[in-house]
């Protein structure tokens, strides 16, 4: 571990203390249990023109998460294999379990802050989970990140893989989603095919979506600390992925642009996401330019839902293949 790196994590503000909000009284039992368990805190991040420091620790994030995501490949019922979508890797999952029909697929943009959470295992677990979420066959994209590939590589990424997907499918038959960072490039993805003249997919999903980079919600300041994901700003994260790009450049932080035009969305949070703003705020916006759009938030739902395993992450699952079903 760096010197950099070891300083920062040390100087890591202490744990949010879960108890500063009572248990949701609605909530079911087992999400409950998520919300007692101790939050962890988020590091303090390296300046952004500290690349080795970043490279770092990008490399132990994801190394931690490598863990966990093997894991999930041994017991997830779906089948990962390594898939050929345009210049960056992608692995495709299959559900075992599915029983949809439609013929739909979809391109999965992992989470991470735009940073972190990529490889091999990270990105091909992740693809396995949206499989069993959407009940389709799912392409998980390994798209390029900083410090080494700021924007707009992750955009061009996702602009190639899904020209990649149009040799063999129609439009109407992909359906893109993201989570959190990665469904803020979902948006912007589908903004910058729009502006180009291509066709834009059949649908969206974002699933806790960070699409304003600038943290201007009123969420961003009533709800950090109190999410157990959110204990400390991302700015840092954010203005390392922007790179040259203002952060309110629209295809960085899409809440800042055109919406018009954009295919049916469904867009997720919960009331103790720090995003819940930023997907209120870009359901309003879907609404006003009268974009088919659907808002779903949960009872105490943090950030990134509670882990997969509760009722209400049954429930998310349930709404995003009702969505995908009446396309």
């Amino acid at each position: 571990m760096s010197p950099a790196i070891k300083g920062s994590m040390a100087a890591a503000t202490a744990a949010a203390d879960p108890s500063r909000l009572p248990l949701p009284r609605h909530a079911s039992d087992a999400a409950r249990a998520v919300l007692s368990r101790p939050h962890s805190a988020t590091p303090a991040f390296p300046d952004t023109s500290d690349i080795a420091a970043w490279r770092s620790l990008a490399s132990q994030m994801n190394s931690a998460k490598t863990a966990s995501s093997e894991g999930l490949l041994k017991v997830l019922p779906a089948d990962v294999s390594r898939a050929d979508l345009g210049d960056a890797p992608a692995w495709l999952a299959r559900p075992r379990t599915a029983s949809a029909r439609d013929g739909k697929l979809v391109l999965a943009l992992h989470g991470g802050g735009l940073v972190f959470f990529g490889g091999a295992a990270n990105v091909g677990a992740d693809a396995a989970a949206k499989a069993l979420i959407t009940g389709r066959p799912t392409y998980g994209l390994d798209y390029r990140v900083p410090p080494d590939h700021p924007f707009p590589a992750a955009l061009n990424d996702g602009v190639g893989a899904y020209g990649a997907l149009l040799k063999h499918r129609k439009p109407r038959d992909v359906v893109i989603l993201g989570d959190a960072g990665g469904a803020g490039l979902a948006a912007a993805l589908v903004m910058r095919l729009r502006d180009e003249g291509l066709p834009t997919p059949g649908g969206l999903i974002l699933l806790t979506p960070e699409v304003d980079l600038t943290e201007s919600g009123d969420t961003f300041a009533s709800l950090m600390g109190i999410d157990p994901v959110f204990t400390a700003s991302l700015l840092p994260v954010s203005r390392l992925y922007a790179g040259q790009a203002e952060l309110t450049d629209p295809l960085v932080s899409p809440i800042f642009g055109d919406v018009r035009g954009f295919p049916p969305t469904l867009v997720q949070s919960g009331t103790r996401d720090v995003l819940l703003s930023s997907a209120v705020t870009l359901h309003r916006k879907l609404r006003r330019a009268n974009v088919r759009a659907e808002l779903h938030v949960w009872e105490g739902m943090p950030h990134g839902g509670f882990g997969g395993m509760t009722p209400e992450d049954r429930e998310v699952a349930a709404e995003v293949q009702a969505f995908l079903g009446a396309l």
